[in-house]
């Protein structure tokens, strides 16, 4: 069983920056945990894909987001963070923390989402 704690959303004036925490913890099994990602969700549309990163070093972000957020991760912690710099109205969304073993698809693991509010 592996839980995943999100934490560091908030509001925030456009071009600010937060920065955001995802905190993995296990019982009862192996950590095997591949890949991890950060997803969002606004009100009314889809859950999708903001950044990844693997294990082995290969990270990915969403067009929207690239040259604005940071994705890094702490092995030793369990840890993922996700930097957002420029932040736009448009980012404002429920962010949810996924973990999975597959490094190239969405993990069975999901947070219970943070909220980031990016005001005009």
């Amino acid at each position: 069983q592996v839980q995943l704690v999100e934490s560091g959303g908030g509001l925030v004036q456009a071009g600010g920056s937060l920065r955001l925490s995802c905190a993995a913890s296990v019982s009862g099994s192996i950590f095997n945990i591949n890949r991890m990602a950060w997803y969002r969700q606004a009100p009314g549309k889809q859950r999708d894909l903001v950044a990844a990163t693997t294990r082995g070093g290969s990270d990915n972000y969403a067009d929207s987001v690239k040259g604005r957020f940071t994705i890094s991760r702490d092995n030793a912690k369990k840890t993922i963070y996700l930097q957002m710099n420029r932040l736009k109205p448009e980012d404002t969304a429920v962010y949810y923390c996924n973990a999975g073993a597959a490094s190239n698809s969405v993990g069975h693991y999901w947070g219970q989402g943070t909220q980031v509010t990016v005001s005009s």
